[in-house]
């Protein structure tokens, strides 16, 4: 079982990633990997080997959850008291509302979740996807190919870990929203950008940005407010089926909601 997955031994060295079987718990039970999915680049482990061990795909929700978190949090300094950090980077609590688009919104419809569905009930989808097995997941969603199909077990686990175990948010907290628009506006790319170039200078533009959003027709943007734009890899050994979040955080100050956006 390699360092990114939980339940490890405390010490671990290079060479207990030579064994010739390792756990890949964000892949249900049943999967058989091609030779470019064995491939796994010393990088991915930060380390100066080359694995060469063969995955054994077994489903496992809450071991994949628990991988999740550990490489959210990778990189904290084990503050005092328990505060949410993206790799070294320190979150508040978010207030108010909160929306989550894109990857968090098309993994909730997937599952057919509606906008106002609980973490809960995304955990329970994904335990249940997860622990299934391959073929009959194949044959259940026959229209949709092999590789988008795998991205769901990892998608739900990386949400709940995200949402819950690192920003405090409670499953059965209802100010969460999946959506991909707030009333006619469309959370897409194009805002995105917008927000993008108006903070590429620092906090010089983030102060720019409040006016420009302010003098900005109401109903277009809805007050938008950036506080931080995070970004951060998620597993780079999975990276070639497996789902890439960038996390954007975006605030409606006058709405009192906050905006997750994964590109």
């Amino acid at each position: 079982m390699p360092l990114w997955w939980m339940g490890l031994p405390p010490l671990v060295t290079p060479e207990y990633f030579l064994q010739p079987v390792y756990r890949d718990p964000c892949t249900p039970k049943g999967y058989g990997y091609g030779v470019e999915q064995r491939k796994l680049s010393s990088a991915a482990f930060s380390s100066k080997i080359e694995f060469n061990g063969t995955p054994n795909a077994f489903g496992n929700f809450s071991e994949c959850r628990s991988a999740a978190l550990m490489i959210l949090q990778k990189e904290k300094d084990d503050p005092p008291d328990k505060l949410c950090y993206f790799g070294s980077s320190y979150i508040p609590k978010l207030p108010g509302r909160v929306i989550a688009t894109e990857n968090f919104f098309h993994t909730s419809k997937f599952f057919g979740l509606g906008p106002s569905s609980l973490l809960s009930d995304l955990a329970l989808a994904g335990e249940r996807f997860c622990e299934e097995d391959w073929l009959n997941l194949k044959d259940n969603y026959r229209t949709l190919e092999e590789e988008a199909l795998l991205r769901y077990c990892f998608s739900s686990a990386y949400i709940v870990a995200l949402l819950h175990d690192c920003l405090g948010i409670a499953m059965n907290d209802s100010r969460i929203m999946f959506s991909n628009q707030v009333g006619e506006v469309p959370l897409d790319w194009a805002l995105g950008a917008f927000i993008m170039q108006k903070t590429s200078d620092g906090a010089a533009a983030s102060r720019r940005l409040f006016v420009v959003v302010g003098a900005l027709p109401l109903p277009m943007l809805y007050g938008f407010l950036v506080i931080s734009i995070l970004a951060f890899p998620v597993f780079s050994l999975l990276k070639r089926w497996k789902p890439q979040f960038r996390l954007k955080t975006i605030h409606d100050m006058e709405n009192g909601r906050v905006f997750l956006k994964s590109p």
